[in-house]
């Protein structure tokens, strides 16, 4: 699979929820889109892994520990 945005692949999989959900196509065509499914989850979750990694990398402090902060936003 070529390279694709998390939300790209996010919103494809939603769309492939959506007409499995629906129905009324033909079961090749159901196991071939969820198949197609199965792979942009994973790939989804291999990319919410390495965020989370990179968040952890961030969040040590300079003993390396992880220390826990309150996400703050930014007030407009």
């Amino acid at each position: 699979m070529a390279e694709i945005k998390f939300e790209d692949a996010l919103k494809r999989l939603e769309e492939i929820v959506g007409t499995l959900e629906k129905g009324g196509i033909p079961l090749e065509r159901s196991l071939k889109i969820f198949e197609e499914g199965v792979r942009l989850s994973r790939l989804c979750n291999k990319m919410l892994d390495k965020a989370e990694k990179k968040v952890e990398i961030l969040m040590r402090n300079d003993s390396g520990e992880l220390e826990s902060k309150p996400f703050e936003q930014d007030e407009e």
